[in-house]
């Protein structure tokens, strides 16, 4: 059976295991469905997640001219405290940007391959983290505006990594740690004006990924390069697929892709 469609990032539902989706626009497959089964990808083509044509993708499934044009894409998306909706201050689409920066946000503490510290729209917890490979995450702060998480995060990432080993959370090299001892050591540092936000709640959030096998030598696909790629499916954890010979496939860095997958 083949199913063809551009890839964009695999829906999640969170449960114990997370259930997995590639939803594509007139079909979807439940990955977890696919664990053990030998499948098939091939690349066809390129179709930018923005104006759908055959054009290389640059960069989050976007080719090059709509990177640089669609709100979707602009610097406070990777650095929120560059986030100025809350002075009415447009960057490229004002309405755009007040909609997704003007909600409540959240500043978290999450392991995947060791503790770091991110931020994500309230919305998106916990999907932020099971995209991130985390296997624990914990709130800090809950704030109204993407701004004031950005500074959080900025302040808080003087003591704390912001970025995730992914080759170390995919061979699944985590020992647990002690979220909430982090947070409260942390709490210091934390900007004033956002102090007053601090989520007491001791919550820690647990996720189990559908792993059957973790490779101890991740090797990345690029499938572009190969045009296809065949192998057998033995887990998936954070927007990687797992195949038996140790071959990764990051399906979100390869969003704006069209595939066909054959099972």
């Amino acid at each position: 059976m083949t199913y063809q469609g551009v890839l964009t990032k695999m829906k999640t539902e969170f449960s114990v295991p997370i259930q997995y989706y590639l939803v594509f626009e007139s079909d979807f497959l439940h990955v977890n469905q696919l664990l053990g089964k030998t499948i098939t990808i091939h690349f066809d083509k390129y179709q930018c997640l923005n104006c759908s044509l055959d054009k290389k993708i640059f960069r989050q499934g976007y080719c090059y001219d709509c990177f640089y044009d669609v709100p979707q894409a602009a610097d406070w998306i990777i650095k929120p405290e560059l986030s100025k909706a809350h002075l009415d201050i447009e960057e490229r689409d004002l309405e755009y940007e007040k909609r997704v920066q003007l909600q409540p946000h959240i500043v978290y503490l999450a392991n995947s391959s060791e503790i770091k510290v991110g931020v994500t729209r309230k919305a998106q917890v916990p999907t932020r983290w099971i995209d991130q490979g985390a296997h624990e995450a914990m709130e800090i702060v809950e704030v109204p505006n993407r701004y004031l998480a950005g500074i959080t995060e900025v302040a808080l990432k003087e003591h704390v990594s912001d970025k995730t080993n992914w080759r170390k959370m995919l061979k699944n090299e985590i020992t647990d740690e002690d979220l909430k001892t982090k947070r409260d050591e942390l709490k210091k540092y934390i900007p004033q004006e956002v102090l007053q936000y601090f989520v007491e709640s001791n919550q820690e959030t647990a996720i189990e990924f559908p792993v059957n096998k973790y490779p101890s030598t991740p090797k990345s696909l690029n499938l572009v390069k190969e045009g296809d790629y065949t192998g057998t499916l033995v887990g998936i954890k954070g927007q990687y697929l797992i195949f038996e010979d140790q071959t990764v496939f990051n399906v979100r860095s390869n969003e704006g892709l069209v595939v066909s997958i054959v099972i």
